[in-house]
């Protein structure tokens, strides 16, 4: 009995340093990260940051966080999460708060300003008739970082969806950018500080600007349920493919704005009326710009903190 027992513990052990080694071992490589160069091993549930599964949860560490702990979760936007804008389009604050921001069609908006990054948004749109305002969709997002680089992807217009062809298009420093169709497919600008990676074989990829933010992003069409409920009264010859998108942000200065950027401000205070169910904020003429890659709106901050702009603060989104 002494030596099956025995023969059984041997296996669990090995099970257990089978299980252990196969788990990634992530670590933050920012100084002012709580977690700088500390190894944490990613959870049994998620064991690595990019499972080869696309609909897989990957393991993520919050380089912000003062627990330190690796944690799983989904690597495409989460609609119904902090940071995230959806739908036409509805927004979930650094706060919490949700909200509208319905912009203008063909119009381009700042999504959030910081001193060190900017992301722009393009809108698309009808209004038909009858309607006193445009129904909006974000079509592109335009990223604007560093001395001079610039990055933008946008969703093409389709008449009917097709979910096996990709509808994703990029462009960095004003030229056409190729990234290749399939899950993990990965492109980094020369000097790493930009990274794209499919998240899926089409239509969803996450973008990171190193050590400041990452924004999950998926293509998606309204839907004929969605017009249907809604009265959009979309033609039959766009089904008004648009993207959904969440941001996280390692590092935002306490001068952030943006539709969503003032949101994680510490002194934000919400405009939204109070009793209302999900209210429409505006912010027009803040915010918009003359271009998808311009930082050139009323509120824009983008370079305006010169180099002290990096003593930016560490931001705890979880």
């Amino acid at each position: 009995m002494k030596k099956v027992g025995l023969e059984w513990l041997a296996i669990l052990v090995l099970l257990f340093l089978t299980t252990a080694t196969a788990r990634q071992v992530m670590t933050c490589p920012y100084r002012w990260s709580p977690c700088f160069r500390r190894p944490i091993r990613c959870p049994n549930e998620c064991p690595l940051a990019k499972p080869l599964d696309p609909n897989s949860k990957g393991c993520f560490l919050n380089c912000a966080s003062p627990t330190c702990e690796a944690v799983c979760r989904h690597r495409k936007p989460n609609c119904n999460g902090q940071g995230s804008g959806c739908y036409d389009p509805r927004f979930i604050g650094g706060d919490g708060g949700v909200f509208y921001f319905h912009g203008v069609r063909d119009q381009h908006f700042s999504l959030v300003s910081d001193p060190n990054f900017q992301i722009n948004a393009r809108f698309i749109g009808l209004r038909p008739a009858g309607r006193p305002r445009d129904f909006t969709w974000m079509q592109a997002l335009g990223l604007v970082f560093g001395p001079r680089d610039t990055f933008t992807v946008e969703a093409t217009k389709a008449d009917k969806w097709d979910e096996n062809v990709d509808h994703l298009v990029f462009s960095y420093n004003g030229e056409p950018l190729f990234v290749p169709e399939g899950h993990l497919s990965e492109w980094k600008s020369p000097d790493d500080g930009l990274t794209v990676e499919r998240t899926g074989r089409v239509n969803s990829v996450t973008i990171s600007i190193n050590g400041f933010t990452e924004i999950r992003l998926q293509v998606v069409p309204v839907t004929e349920e969605d017009d249907r409920i809604h009265n959009y009264r979309i033609p039959s010859d766009d089904c008004y493919a648009h993207l959904e998108v969440q941001f996280r942000f390692s590092r935002l200065s306490k001068e952030v704005e943006g539709v969503i950027g003032r949101t994680y401000r510490p002194d934000f205070e919400n405009p939204a009326k109070r009793g209302v169910m999900v209210p429409v904020v505006g912010g027009e003429d803040k915010y918009r710009t003359s271009s998808l890659v311009s930082s050139d709106c009323r509120a824009c901050v983008f370079g305006s903190g010169g180099p002290e702009a990096l003593e930016s603060s560490p931001v705890d989104d979880e």
